[in-house]
């Protein structure tokens, strides 16, 4: 079972679902400036389905789904949104620590050889 600790009180989750790369990040972008909000994730459900997640408040979590939807109906890409008040703590971890983000940090290729020294010499 999650611990209760690590929502913040009076939490919510808030959900986008758009088709498309582009909606996606115009969704996650109109949510994050229209309220205070962090957006967690954009995670890949299906072939060009994205979803994107979002945190905070009650009334900001809303805010922000309903600038999003606005957002992804002006490229006509809308799916779906919800907005969950108060999740349940096994939901909030599941959807902020199980739910793997589409983007992940990368680690740069290791560099075998010296800097200024040339390979073969």
């Amino acid at each position: 079972m999650a611990d209760m600790k690590n929502r913040p009180e009076g939490g919510a989750l808030g959900f986008v679902e758009t088709l498309g790369l582009v909606a996606a990040i115009e969704v996650a972008d109109a949510m994050g400036k229209a309220a205070r909000v962090q957006v967690k994730t954009v995670c890949n459900a299906d072939a060009g389905l994205l979803s994107v997640v979002c945190e905070g408040g009650l009334a900001a979590c809303s805010a922000a789904v309903d600038a999003g939807k606005a957002a992804a109906t002006r490229m006509d890409r809308l799916l779906g949104s919800n907005v969950i008040a108060r999740p349940y703590p096994d939901t909030h971890e599941l959807v902020t620590s199980r739910i793997p983000p589409m983007f992940q940090v990368l680690k740069a290729p290791a560099n075998k050889t010296a800097k200024g020294k040339r390979k073969g010499k």
